[in-house]
């Protein structure tokens, strides 16, 4: 398929997934344009942004998957696996734990972005110049096994079960009750983790080859790595932040999408970010519609629902296809 066809399905159905999202939920938004000027106000102040902020960190998460399974050449590498993921829930938990949330709306976000960032310069650090992929897997883990440690900690002696229960749902990720705010803060940083992530595209195609094969090329392996991290960084960072933890997103986009490109990481990297917002903007119209009174499905259990059966499916099939 050629990327132009592939782009403009990906944007229809872009397209369908926001009319999906604008008219799914409990309060019947057309039955009220009419007149009503409460639905004109849930229109464009809590449905509309909401929407925004589903393409913007579904755009994250898969542009990041994309680029990582590329960089690592492996179909099950998505953003968690650098740690950074954990790294900016950890600035989140922060955030709540010591009740900095309650002082300020933009305090949970810039820590989780913080953490974020000094995550991702740990990594650099721990895995060292001519660190190979298998090592910055390693430092990945290593990193991501910190800050759950640590997150597991605050929990553990949070005295004020108002705040353990915060940590608990926010956790389990959501994009309820977000706000402009949120749209301002989140769009600004993913624009330019992605930008930095798409500077990569030549180089990942070199490394699908191997990472010699790159070297003899020209490819400059730290660099590719330092932009690798900081562009992911930036853009989940911000994505978590505001819609806390959501897996899956990343690895299952560019997996899907990866023959119809040909199997070419350069190829892949716009197409899944127009995939992860499509998939993310779907999952939370279907989290609003299968809610009941009282009882909100989150997110991020629903994209983990949806995620593992086809994560168990894609080991399958790559244990058969192995010698």
């Amino acid at each position: 398929m050629t990327d132009v066809r592939l782009i403009t399905g990906l944007v229809l159905a872009l397209l369908g997934a926001f009319a999906v999202g604008l008219f799914a939920g409990g309060f019947p938004i057309l039955d009220g344009l009419d007149g009503e000027p409460s639905a004109w106000l849930i229109l464009m102040e809590l449905r509309l942004p909401r929407l925004l902020l589903g393409l913007i960190v579904g755009a994250a998460l898969g542009l990041s998957g994309a680029a990582l399974q590329g960089y690592f050449r492996n179909p099950l590498a998505d953003p968690g696996v650098i740690g950074v993921s954990s790294s900016a829930g950890l600035g989140a938990v922060a955030a709540l734990y010591f009740g900095l949330s309650a002082l300020s709306a933009l305090a949970l976000p810039v820590l989780a972005i913080l953490c974020a960032a000094l995550g991702g310069g740990l990594l650099l650090l721990v895995s060292g110049r001519g660190a190979s992929a298998t090592m910055l897997i390693l430092s990945g883990v290593a990193v991501g096994a910190l800050a759950n440690a640590l997150v597991a900690l605050a929990m553990n002696f949070s005295s004020n079960p108002w705040a353990l229960s915060e940590i608990a749902y926010w956790l389990m990720g959501s994009l309820r009750n977000t706000s402009w705010t949120e749209v301002q803060l989140a769009a600004p940083l993913v624009a330019l983790g992605g930008v930095i992530l798409m500077t990569t595209a030549r180089d990942l195609d070199a490394l699908s080859l191997g990472e010699e094969a790159a070297r003899a090329v020209g490819v400059n392996l730290r660099s590719v790595q330092i932009r690798l991290v900081l562009g992911t960084a930036l853009a989940v960072g911000a994505a978590v932040s505001i819609a806390g933890a959501i897996g899956f997103v990343g690895l299952v986009v560019p997996h899907l999408l990866r023959p119809l490109v040909d199997h070419q990481p350069s190829r892949l990297l716009v197409p899944s970010a127009l995939g992860g917002g499509v998939l993310l903007i779907l999952a939370d119209a279907g989290t609003r519609l299968i809610s009941g009174d009282g009882t909100p499905l989150y997110l991020g259990v629903m994209t983990a629902l949806l995620g593992v059966p086809f994560f168990f499916h894609l080991i399958r099939r790559m244990g058969r296809v192995s010698p």
